[in-house]
C-alpha cells in the first residue's frame, strides 16, 4: 500500500531554512519588514517542496477566501468572450494569492440570488460582473452589502463602484460614419436588448451619426444580440422583400455572431459586399481577419478588459484606498 502525501506545511519550510514559522509566514505574504534575500529564500524553498497554503485553515484565521468569483453571463454575440475574459482574469491574479472561480448565470430575469449566495455564504472575497443593466438589482445589492465588486459594463450607479467598460457608443458612431463615407445611403444596425447598459450607449452613438450625415436607417424592434442566427436572418431577407422603397446598404454588426447570420442571409438574396452592401463589425477574435482580411473591423480587447478588471479588484482586496476605479477601452478599427 503506498504512503500517504505528506502535504508541505509552512512548518516543513522552517525547518529546512531554519527560521522561525512566524517569520516564514510573514516571508509568504511579502511583508516588506522582512528583509528581501530572506523572502526569496522562502519563496524559493516552498517552490521547490511544492508548498501550497492551506486555504481552509487561512479562512478560519483571517476569515478571507481568497477567492474571486467571475459572474459569468452568456455574450454569444462576441466569439470567445468567455474565454478571452477568463484569460485576462487569471493572468492579472497570476502571482497573488487568490484563484479563480467561475460561476454561470443565464438568466436575463433574475440573476442577483446567485450573487446573494456567494456573498451570505462567504464562498468570495470579490466578484467580477458581466452584462450590466441600466438599474442592475446585482450591483444595488453589492453597493448596499460594501462587498468588493467589479463590473465589465455600467450602470446607472456608475459613480458609485468601479467598472471596465468599452466604449460602444464610439463604436456605432465609428462605425456607422465610416460606411457613410463608403457612401451608403440606408444604414442598420442590430442592438442588444434594451435591460442592459451598452444598448444606450450603442443606440446613441449610431443615431448620431446618422442626424449628422442625414441617412435612413433601421433599427429592428424584434431582433437582438440576443436573438438566433436563423431569426437574425429571416429579419435581414426580410428587408429585401418586394415593396421596399430603399433597401438597407449599411449594416453595422456588433458581434461576429450577428455579422455570420447576416452574411448567409445576404448571400442568399444574391448580394455581395462592396457591390451591394457594406458593414462595419466589432470583433474579438481573429477569425474574420482569416475569413476576410478586407472586412472593416474595430476590435474589442476582451482579454485586456479581464486584466483591467482582475487588476483592479485586486487592488480593492488589499485596501488600497483611492477613487473609484473607472476605465472605458477606446475601439480600436481595422479598415481596409
Amino acid at each position: 500500500m503506498a504512503e500517504g502525501y505528506n502535504r508541505p506545511t509552512q512548518k516543513t519550510i522552517a525547518e529546512l531554512t531554519g527560521l522561525a514559522v512566524t517569520t516564514v509566514s510573514r516571508a509568504l505574504q511579502g511583508d516588506p519588514k522582512i528583509a528581501v534575500k530572506t523572502r526569496e529564500t522562502v519563496a524559493q524553498v516552498a517552490d521547490d517542496i511544492g508548498y501550497v497554503p492551506d486555504r481552509a485553515a487561512q479562512r478560519l484565521r483571517t476569515g478571507k477566501t481568497r477567492v474571486i468569483s467571475l459572474i459569468l453571463n452568456p455574450h454569444d454575440e462576441l466569439l470567445g468572450f468567455g474565454n478571452s475574459m477568463i484569460s485576462g482574469l487569471s493572468e492579472s491574479i497570476e502571482g497573488s494569492d487568490y484563484h479563480l472561480t467561475i460561476t454561470p448565470s443565464f438568466s436575463d430575469i433574475d440573476d442577483v440570488g446567485a450573487i446573494k449566495r456567494l456573498v451570505r455564504n462567504g464562498l468570495a472575497d470579490g466578484l467580477v460582473l458581466t452584462r450590466t443593466r441600466n438599474f442592475d438589482d446585482r450591483i444595488r445589492f453589492l453597493l448596499e452589502a460594501k462587498f468588493p465588486f467589479i463590473c465589465h459594463g455600467r450602470t446607472d450607479f456608475s459613480r458609485d463602484h468601479n467598472f471596465v467598460d468599452f466604449d460602444n457608443e464610439a463604436f456605432a458612431y465609428i462605425a456607422a460614419k465610416r460606411l457613410a463615407q463608403k457612401g451608403c445611403k440606408k444604414l442598420a444596425i442590430i442592438l442588444p436588448k434594451d435591460i442592459f447598459t451598452f444598448h444606450q450607449h450603442m443606440q446613441y452613438g449610431f443615431m448620431k451619426a446618422v442626424r449628422e450625415t442625414g441617412l435612413a436607417y433601421v433599427i429592428p424592434k424584434d431582433v437582438t444580440l440576443d436573438s438566433s442566427p436563423d431569426e437574425i436572418k429571416a429579419w435581414v431577407a426580410g428587408l429585401y422583400e418586394n415593396g421596399q422603397e430603399e433597401h438597407v446598404d449599411g449594416f453595422v454588426c456588433p458581434g461576429e455572431a450577428s455579422y455570420l447570420a447576416l452574411l448567409s442571409a445576404l448571400r442568399g438574396q444574391g448580394l455581395s459586399r462592396g457591390q451591394d452592401y457594406d458593414v462595419v463589425v466589432k470583433a474579438n477574435s481573429a477569425i474574420l481577419e482569416q475569413i476576410d482580411p478586407e472586412l472593416d473591423r474595430v476590435f474589442e480587447d476582451i482579454r485586456d478588459a479581464g486584466k483591467l478588471l482582475g487588476q483592479n479588484l485586486l487592488s480593492v482586496l488589499k485596501g488600497e484606498g483611492g477613487a473609484v476605479r473607472q476605465i472605458v477601452q477606446s475601439p480600436l478599427t481595422k479598415f481596409e
